[in-house]
């Protein structure tokens, strides 16, 4: 299914300064019941965003106010645990685009390139200075330009290149997903089974 274009996105973030947030904190178990990918949002982190009475913990991340943002700053190891496709779903449908860490557990990373999500990854000094420049001022705006892969701090001047594979960033921005690609280029393939039909 095409997914939204991803070019460069500018925007104010949320900092999980956790390490080895694994698949079954970002959307508990319980939760995996559903057969369409919409909805998982309003479950992300459900058992720190609330209590066991349901009520909000006003001491999480998520509940406060000042943070906001479509990029999520997070620990190292993000996304470790379960090979669940559904921890990508609710980060997506909660409205992030990207998540930022200085690793990532390789299924969660294919996951996330799979369900046109940004895993961006960078170095634990560069990682540590976002948190204090966030932690400092909830208003500070992070820039992430996939065409030319490059993360940056527009009000600092700092910035790092970052690494992606190169059929999966054209697949990002452009808006597809594998069949989508497929598809797009099906005038080629069709092409090429002639080319080899007519050589035997």
């Amino acid at each position: 299914m095409a997914k939204e274009k991803f070019d460069i996105l500018e925007t104010t973030c949320v900092p999980l300064p956790l390490e080895n947030v694994d698949t079954d904190q970002i959307i508990p178990a319980r939760f995996l019941s559903a057969t369409t990918r919409e909805g998982f949002g309003e479950n992300l982190f459900r058992d720190w965003r609330f209590d066991k009475s349901g009520e909000k913990n006003d001491s999480f991340i998520l509940n406060d106010p000042a943070y906001s943002g479509k990029i999520l700053v997070a620990g190292k190891n993000f996304g470790c645990g379960s090979s669940r496709e559904h921890a990508v779903w609710a980060l997506s449908d909660y409205g992030f685009r990207a998540v930022v860490s200085s690793f990532f557990a390789d299924i969660f990373r294919n996951n996330s390139l799979n369900n046109g999500f940004l895993p961006v990854m960078v170095t634990e000094e560069f990682l540590g200075n976002l948190f204090e420049l966030i932690s400092k001022d909830p208003g500070t705006k992070v820039r992430i330009d996939l065409g030319q892969q490059v993360i940056s701090v527009p009000g600092t001047g700092e910035s790092m290149k970052f690494d992606i594979n190169p059929y999966k960033k054209e697949c990002l921005m452009k808006g597809l997903d594998d069949i989508d690609y497929l598809l797009s280029i099906r005038n080629m393939i069709t092409a090429y089974e002639l080319r080899n039909t007519l050589r035997k």
